[in-house]
């Protein structure tokens, strides 16, 4: 469930095959959220990867941090490009693992398209241990903006839509970025879980490739 994330980072790049390319990172959180939910219960975590990427578009990476119990594992593959037409495409596949048994691991395949800085995408739910039919979907839809100063601003809004409706909800992130650091606030809205955060939080995150 990688992403925003503040990261104490060394990474490493190493060319391989013409048109290939192999980098590796490790990094920390102030608190690892993923679809505006804290996965380590608001508090820290470490997290490294590794992803080979080809100028074909095709990718591939894996993906780990602790969480609040154990640690999960994301496997990734998938192709990315633009069309002529200046319209940006990500269609793939991702595995999350987690080591603790008490969590169930699941599978999801995703997409998005990308025009003039706004991305539309959405991850459908494939496999889910303990469910023979899993039908959980992510919607999202974020905005990049350029400000002065280096600033750049990502406005997401995303729909989680459960199998379960009650506990589906809605929330907006906003991330502010400038050189390797993001300040992110995160508020859930329209909840139907009782047990998630509807607060507004902040985090921040520091992340750098080489």
């Amino acid at each position: 469930m990688k992403r925003t994330t503040l990261v104490l980072a060394m990474g490493l790049m190493i060319s391989g095959a013409a048109n290939a390319a192999l980098e590796a990172n490790i990094g920390a959180t102030s608190n690892y959220m993923w679809r505006a939910t804290t996965q380590t219960s608001d508090d820290a975590a470490v997290s490294g990867g590794l992803d080979y990427s080809h100028d074909s578009g095709a990718y591939a990476g894996i993906w780990t941090s602790n969480l609040d119990n154990g640690a999960e594992t994301d496997y990734y593959a998938g192709f990315a490009g633009e069309t002529e037409g200046g319209f940006g495409y990500d269609l793939g596949y991702i595995y999350y693992a987690y080591s603790d048994a008490g969590d169930a691991d699941f599978a999801e395949v995703y997409g998005s398209l990308t025009i003039s800085g706004i991305t539309a995408g959405i991850a459908a739910e494939v496999s889910q241990q303990g469910s023979s039919d899993p039908d959980n979907k992510y919607f999202s839809l974020s905005k990049d903006f350029e400000l002065s100063d280096g600033f750049g601003l990502t406005a997401t809004a995303g729909i989680y839509d459960f199998e379960a409706a009650s506990s589906d909800y809605n929330h907006l992130t906003l991330d502010l970025a400038k050189d390797d650091f993001t300040f992110s606030l995160s508020k859930v809205f329209s909840s139907d879980n009782s047990s998630l955060d509807d607060g507004l939080i902040p985090y921040v995150s520091y992340s750098k490739t080489f």
